[in-house]
């Protein structure tokens, strides 16, 4: 499989230059600034309605800033048509959206299609093995997979068209630890051996300090702490980072006392 092509625009790969986004008198997101380099897997994480979401969709004008700009490789995302912007990114979301009509081939191939190309049968073989399943799979529907294999196939679907970058909109939430844990680990593998540059939004903050390289931690419709994972672990990011650091804490804690009480 062909790597995702490097951005040729110096700077960051993406970046929020005084982005904000109300719905009627909430504040979503407020004024925001953020960075992103080329290669980076980067966790949103938040409680409910922190703006994590709200953030992410803009940068595939699923929704636009009301202030504010987003830049995608040195350019405004406004300034490109939105097929020929959600052509360079993949997107992955909780509910998946699979076609039910349409066969797991066909759904995988329905971005390339959508900009009149076609992705042969070698190519979706060659999609599915990526995320691990077995070339019989291109042949099946939607209602014949488990929940697991439904967002692989999304995941294979967001891959179709070699994207500079990778959106993903809780991804994992709906799935049983076994298979989320597994699914998140092949997607840091794919991460890094396809040259990705991934945002993950999620609520768990496990999730995000083992797949990220960097954390924006949201709340109230701001970014308030942006650190490494091993960074907040050793207690950076301030109060609201470190509420969300101390639950998995805890819970290591606590079955570390199991153990020892055996």
């Amino acid at each position: 499989m062909n790597q995702a092509a490097t951005p040729n625009a110096p700077g960051p790969l993406l970046q929020f230059e005084n982005v904000s986004r109300k719905f009627a008198d909430v504040i979503a997101v407020g004024p925001t600034d953020c960075a992103i380099a080329a290669g980076s897997l980067v966790a949103l994480v938040g409680a409910s309605g922190s703006g994590k979401s709200t953030l992410l969709k803009m940068i595939n004008r699923l929704g636009d800033p009301d202030g504010g700009r987003v830049l995608f490789e040195g350019a405004d995302v406004r300034d490109a048509p939105p097929a020929a912007l959600r052509r360079r990114m993949g997107y992955v979301f909780q509910g998946v959206g699979l076609f039910p009509h349409m066969t797991v081939a066909e759904n995988i191939a329905i971005g390339p299609r959508l900009v009149g190309e076609k992705a042969s049968a070698a190519r979706i073989a060659e999609l599915l093995a990526l995320v691990e399943l077995e070339p019989v799979y291109a042949q099946r529907m939607p209602h014949e997979l488990s929940g697991g294999q439904r967002q692989r196939i999304g995941v294979a679907r967001a891959l179709a068209g070699n994207p500079h970058l990778l959106l993903m909109d809780e991804p994992f939430g709906a799935l049983d630890p076994v298979t989320r844990d597994g699914l998140g680990k092949r997607v840091r593998a794919l991460h890094d051996q396809l040259g990705l540059t991934t945002i993950i939004v999620t609520h768990d903050m496990t999730e995000a300090l083992l797949l990220a390289d960097r954390v924006l931690v949201m709340d109230g419709g701001q970014i308030v702490a942006d650190e490494t994972p091993q960074s907040l672990l050793v207690g950076a990011g301030g109060e609201i980072a470190q509420a969300l650091v101390a639950v998995p804490r805890e819970q290591a804690r606590a079955l570390a006392q199991l153990g020892a009480a055996e």
